[in-house]
């Protein structure tokens, strides 16, 4: 049971963060620019935020969930104001690549700044519901343990797609020279604040 839990955990993690959105982008320039560590740690925040997100609708905490899909507009002007930053940071960002002190400097706030946009997005929780109640996983019926197991699975899963998008994204990076990482930034930045653009339009 417990094995079967995890299995199914990770296969929902994994289906969750493949789709390529503004996290993703994010983590391709990342991992292309700065080496498939800094892409990996800005994955792990998505799968950290992911898993939070998957406790709370495997554990059936509906006060938590109420309360961030009742403040999903201000949470969603947050996300959206921080992803055209991020667009604009993108866009501007110097093409030469960072120093070993830079690189450890800019670990945290690579993993912050995925954790929380994941965290904008609070439909992820009725996402993780619908899945959870499709495959019969619904309010788990072994109580707190089973929940943590399914959790961990979600966790793994969606580590398991940052490792690959990073390590591919990596691979491709050191075959660019100085003048495809303009563009690669520029495409990056506008693709970013784009998705920014689009979710503070959802508000209006």
């Amino acid at each position: 049971m417990g094995i079967t839990l995890l299995l199914k955990g990770l296969l929902i993690g994994f289906s969750i963060a493949a789709p390529v959105g503004p996290i993703g982008i994010l983590c391709i320039r990342r991992a292309m620019a700065e080496g498939r560590l800094s892409g990996f740690i800005s994955g792990l925040g998505a799968a950290s935020a992911d898993a939070v997100y998957g406790m709370v609708a495997a554990l059936g905490l509906t006060w938590i969930s109420g309360f961030l899909i009742d403040q999903q507009m201000w949470i969603h002007l947050l996300g959206g104001l921080f992803l055209c930053y991020l667009g604009v940071t993108t866009f501007v960002a110097p093409t030469s690549p960072p120093t070993a002190t830079q690189r450890k400097q800019g670990f945290l706030a690579a993993f912050v700044s995925t954790f929380f946009l994941t965290l904008t997005n609070p439909i992820t929780i009725l996402s993780f519901a619908a899945i959870f109640a499709g495959m019969g996983l619904s309010a788990v019926a072994g109580g707190y343990l089973s929940g943590v197991l399914l959790v961990m699975g979600v966790f793994l899963g969606s580590t398991l797609w940052w490792v690959l998008l990073s390590v591919g994204a990596s691979l491709l990076g050191p075959r660019l020279g100085a003048g495809s990482f303009v563009w690669v930034n520029r495409f990056s930045g506008l693709v970013i604040g784009g998705f920014g653009l689009a979710a503070l339009g959802s508000l209006l």
